[in-house]
């Protein structure tokens, strides 16, 4: 009699849930939102800071930003246009992070590799997903956020300012343009988008995956550093992009207005100089490296997994 050799158990084909996926994006989307919104309203306003004729800015630098929003404005306004960043970013993270997993869990080789140039396309793709969302979101937001820096300097010129809310902005653009009021500068934000995608997902993996392995996953400090790293990195990629998105999507009362994105580039470069499109470089950088390293960590805890019983 022939011995036989005792058949191994198949490792079981990793399976995607979406479900627990967009959970997860949208709660790590309200925390990382929630804990640096107040560097994203000084970074909004540094950005937007139009220069006087004698050269003089409203703002010398993000300490004295921070400094004239406090003082004029007190704790609350640091959160000003919060409420529409923090109700929408749920379903904008929920699609960042769920698609662009969904297209790696796709791209995936049959060899379980995913090379380089398919992460980046994983990362456009989920980039791509999420302006349905974020287009109106960042409208809205940065409509919110100017509203003090435009209410303080009409006050310091002893100018009436009448500043309105995120309901009777939304009803203003959409009783004068229609639904595409609420996508005013829809082609800057998917070129930013797409561009930090491209670059922040790839190397959130490579960085992610370096890190040491507890039962086969990362601790939660490595993914947190990670997504820090990764998303410093994108925000310093795109900054000049993001200047652009915000004064083509930013409603003013100074009759400063732009034709559209190479427009935009090309008035803003000519009057301002190269540096212009680094204003708010710094902040962008404060911004978004926690943001994404806290929304990155909480992303992998898995809450949602946990709650619906997925292993």
């Amino acid at each position: 009699m022939v011995a036989t050799r005792p058949i191994e158990p198949t490792k079981p084909a990793p399976s995607f849930n979406l479900v627990p996926k967009i959970i997860n994006g949208g709660i790590a989307g309200i925390v990382g939102v929630s804990c640096v919104f107040p560097i994203d309203l000084v970074k909004t306003r540094l950005q937007n800071q139009k220069i006087g004729p004698t050269g003089e800015k409203q703002y010398k630098s993000m300490v004295d930003c921070f400094k004239q929003t406090y003082r004029a404005e007190g704790y609350f306004g640091m959160y000003r246009g919060s409420a529409v960043n923090i109700i929408l970013v749920t379903p904008e993270k929920a699609i960042k992070l769920a698609a662009n997993d969904m297209f790696r869990y796709q791209l995936t080789l049959p060899d379980g590799s995913l090379p380089i140039p398919r992460q980046m396309l994983a990362g456009g793709m989920a980039g791509a997903c999420q302006i349905v969302v974020t287009t109106p979101m960042e409208l809205l937001k940065i409509q919110m956020q100017d509203a003090g820096r435009q209410a303080a300097q009409a006050k310091k010129e002893g100018k009436p300012f009448e500043r309105i809310g995120a309901m009777q902005l939304t009803r203003q653009l959409f009783a004068s343009r229609g639904i595409l009021g609420l996508y005013r500068g829809i082609g800057a934000t998917a070129f930013r988008d797409i561009t930090f995608s491209v670059v922040y997902f790839p190397t959130f993996a490579i960085l992610n995956g370096l890190g040491p392995k507890e039962k086969d996953t990362v601790p939660f400090w490595w993914s947190f550093l990670s997504g820090c790293a990764a998303g410093c990195a994108a925000a310093v990629a795109v900054n000049p992009i993001d200047v652009v998105k915000t004064r083509l999507q930013t409603i003013t009362t100074d009759g400063r207005q732009y034709k559209g994105i190479l427009d935009c580039f090309g008035t803003t470069l000519k009057e301002e100089g190269p540096g212009a499109f680094f204003k708010g470089g710094a902040c962008r950088v404060m911004v978004i490296a926690p943001l994404f390293g806290i929304a990155q960590a909480v992303y992998y805890i898995g809450i949602a997994e946990y709650m619906l019983g997925y292993k």
